[in-house]
């Protein structure tokens, strides 16, 4: 477990998480413990089932760990009642999806704005932070466009700009790039590592040893365990398969 790096943001200690359905129980996360540190840009790879998505839910405060402690920020978050679990996500946590969730009748702009108007943040702040995230994933040319009028990579950009504007706490991805093109998927990594390198501390879930190994630190998962996390060494240059 890495132990380099800022403040505690995700803090993870011993969690399980067990699925029951009549006599049958499934054991998605079994004892996990991870750390992550202001700043950081951590990849969790593993096959299908083995409790990388489950753990991205909990700290994304969507499910609920059936043992364990998990700690956003210091504040532990499985206790909150979901009025309290719903303010965290809206004003601590930004998120990226493989499908976009783009609204389709709305503009890049109004996409990116949306959740400012639910947090009550004032028009002349909303349209300043609006820009600001749209600029930075470099599409300030674009605000005026409706998904349908952008490529994949510009809508997920898009995706990236909405979860960057209520400046979170840590931005959490999962298979980002799985409907991109090898094309797309290359810019988009780019803007991520942009962003890390910025301050933004971003955790990423994927499948794909590629994706994972443009990240600083790499989590291997199997069987619902850590089984590795260490430093990534970075290639000069990586291919991306489509």
């Amino acid at each position: 477990m890495s132990e380099e790096g800022g403040a505690s943001i995700i803090d993870v200690a011993d969690v399980t998480k067990v699925y029951r359905s009549g006599d049958v129980s499934v054991d998605a996360l079994r004892g996990v413990s991870l750390v992550v540190r202001e700043g950081e840009f951590v990849s969790i790879m593993g096959p299908s089932g083995s409790g990388k998505t489950t753990l991205l839910g909990i700290l994304g405060c969507l499910d609920r760990p059936t043992t364990g402690a998990y700690l956003l920020v210091g504040q532990e978050m499985s206790t909150l009642d979901e009025t309290r679990r719903a303010r965290v996500r809206g004003d601590r946590i930004g998120f990226v999806f493989q499908a976009y969730n783009l609204l389709p009748r709305s503009n890049a702009y109004k996409n990116v704005e949306l959740p400012l108007v639910y947090a009550g943040v004032r028009p002349r702040e909303r349209r300043s932070r609006v820009l600001e995230a749209l600029g930075e994933v470099g599409l300030a040319e674009r605000t005026r466009h409706l998904p349908t009028q952008l490529s994949g990579g510009e809508q997920q950009r898009v995706a990236i700009a909405r979860a960057l504007v209520v400046r979170p706490s840590v931005v959490l991805a999962d298979e980002p790039t799985g409907n991109l093109d090898s094309e797309s998927a290359e810019e988009l990594l780019t803007v991520l590592e942009r962003l890390n390198r910025r301050g933004a501390t971003i955790v990423l879930v994927t499948h794909s040893e590629e994706v994972a190994e443009r990240a600083s630190r790499m989590v291997r998962f199997a069987d619902g365990r850590i089984v590795a996390d260490e430093p990534v060494d970075r290639p000069l240059a990586v291919g991306l398969a489509p």
